[in-house]
C-alpha cells in the first residue's frame, strides 16, 4: 500500500487496526455505543440550556458551547472510523484526510481556550460575586466564546496548510484517524519546522488557557479558605468542581499527546505507538462522552432544569 519516492498521494490508507479483523467488529460496537451517548448526553445538555430560563446564565452558555463542540468534534472523525471498521478498502482521498486534521485541530485547540474562558467565568463568580453580572455580561461572554471558536480556526489552518504543503513519500497512517501527528510521520523532508510551529501553538493556544486555570483556581481557593464554615466552603466548591474535573481529564490526555517528548527517530518511524492511539481515542471520544455526565452528576442546577422540563414538556 506504500508509494516510494512519490512526493505527492491522492489517498491515504489508514492502518488502525486493520491487522486485526475480530478487534475490528468490538471495536465498532464499542464506539457506535459511545458516539449514540455522546449525542444523547451532549444534546440533551444543550436542549436543557436552551428551553429552561434559568440556565440563560454565562455558565451554561459556555456549556452549551462545550457540548456542540463535543458533538462537532466526534462527529467529524468517529462516523468515518464505524464505517472504516466494516470496509475493506481503508482509503481516505488527501481532501478528505485535510479536512479531518482541520476539524480535529480546531476543535481541540477551541476546547482548551473555552476551558480558560470558563474558569474565569468560575473565578468570577466566587471571588467577585457581587460584581459577577457586569463582569460576565453578555457583551462579554458571547464574545469569549467567539473568540475561543477563532482560535481554534485560525491555528488549525495555519498549522494544516503547513503540513499539507509538504512531500509525501508514504500513504500509510498509522492511525484510526488523519491527525496531525500521525500525517507528519509521512513527510519525506525535514520537518523540524513544523515541530517548531507546533510546539508555538501548544504553548499559545494549550499551555496559556492552561495557566490560565491554574490562576483562577489558586485565586479560587484561597478564596475558599477564608470562608469559616465547612458548609460554605463546600458549597462554593461544588460550583466548579465539575469544571476542574473535565480540565483535569482533558488536559491529562491532550498533555501527553502534544507535550510528550518525541526523537527525530519516534517522528520518521513507522511502528505503530500503541499508546498513542489509546490516548487519542480517550481523548477525542471517552471525554466528549463523559462532560455531561460530569455536569449532569455535579450540577443541581442541571437536575432541577431535567425534572422541571420532564414534568412541563412531557406531562404536559
Amino acid at each position: 500500500m506504500e508509494w516510494e519516492n512519490q512526493t505527492t498521494v491522492e489517498e491515504f490508507f489508514l492502518q488502525g487496526l486493520s491487522g486485526y479483523p475480530r478487534l475490528e467488529l468490538i471495536f465498532f460496537v464499542f464506539f457506535l455505543t459511545m458516539y449514540v451517548l455522546i449525542l444523547l448526553g451532549n444534546g440533551t445538555l444543550i436542549i436543557i440550556s436552551i428551553l429552561d430560563s434559568h440556565l440563560h446564565t454565562p455558565m451554561y452558555f459556555f456549556l452549551g458551547n462545550l457540548s456542540f463542540l463535543d458533538i462537532c468534534f466526534t462527529t467529524s472523525s468517529l462516523p468515518f472510523i464505524l464505517v472504516s471498521f466494516l470496509s475493506e478498502r481503508k482509503t481516505i482521498s488527501f481532501l478528505g484526510c485535510a479536512v479531518q486534521m482541520f476539524l480535529g485541530l480546531a476543535m481541540g485547540t477551541t476546547e482548551c481556550v473555552l476551558l480558560g474562558m470558563m474558569a474565569f467565568d468560575r473565578y468570577v463568580a466566587i471571588c467577585h460575586p457581587l460584581r459577577y453580572s457586569v463582569i460576565m455580561s453578555k457583551d462579554s461572554y458571547v464574545p469569549m466564546t467567539a473568540g475561543s471558536w477563532f482560535a481554534g480556526v485560525v491555528n488549525s489552518s495555519v498549522q494544516t496548510s503547513f503540513v499539507l504543503r509538504l512531500p509525501f513519500c508514504r500513504n500509510v497512517v498509522n492511525h484510526f484517524l488523519c491527525e496531525i501527528l500521525a500525517v507528519m510521520k509521512l513527510v519525506c523532508v525535514d520537518i523540524s519546522g513544523n515541530v517548531f510551529i507546533t510546539l508555538v501553538a501548544t504553548a499559545l493556544l494549550i499551555l496559556t488557557p492552561l495557566l490560565f486555570i491554574i490562576i483562577s483556581y489558586t485565586l479560587i481557593i484561597y478564596s475558599i479558605l477564608k470562608i469559616h464554615s465547612s458548609e460554605g466552603k463546600s458549597k462554593v466548591f461544588s460550583t466548579c468542581s465539575a469544571h476542574l474535573t473535565v480540565v483535569i481529564i482533558f488536559y491529562g490526555t491532550i498533555l501527553f499527546m502534544y507535550m510528550k517528548p518525541k526523537s527525530k527517530g519516534t517522528l520518521n518511524s513507522d511502528d505503530l505507538d500503541a499508546t498513542d492511539e489509546l490516548v487519542s481515542v480517550f481523548y477525542g471520544v471517552v471525554t466528549p462522552m463523559i462532560n455531561p455526565i460530569i455536569y449532569s452528576l455535579r450540577n443541581k442546577d442541571v437536575k432541577e432544569a431535567v425534572k422541571h422540563l420532564w414534568r412541563t414538556k412531557i406531562f404536559k
